[in-house]
């Protein structure tokens, strides 16, 4: 048996028993998935540096959305929160580039 030890989508079982495999899982508590959740989010960046596929984008906001509902943050919110922040320190519209900052 191959082993993976890591977060997988609710579906991934139905799939590989479909495949014609079978799989081993466990259902974690919030806390343990959580912790599972950000090696996932490492992962799923990792996965998007090397392919560029913008459908890892989808996966990371999956991830993301799930972390921040585990952490007791509704979707609305964790947007609200995005929002406030590009109003106080601007939003990545200019594609600036930070050089260094000079002393005084």
């Amino acid at each position: 048996m191959k082993k993976y030890h890591k977060a997988i989508r609710d579906k991934i079982p139905e799939i590989i028993e479909k495949s014609g495999q079978t799989c081993n899982v466990k259902t974690l508590s919030n806390d343990q998935f959580l912790i599972e959740l950000e090696k996932k989010l490492a992962e799923e960046v990792s996965e998007y540096q090397n392919d560029k596929n913008p459908e890892e984008l989808a996966d990371l906001l999956e991830v993301i959305y799930k972390i921040a509902r585990l952490k007791g943050i509704s979707k609305d919110k964790l947007e609200n929160m995005r929002i406030i922040k590009a109003k106080e320190r601007g939003a990545f519209e200019s594609n600036l580039f930070l050089i260094g900052i000079d002393k005084k």
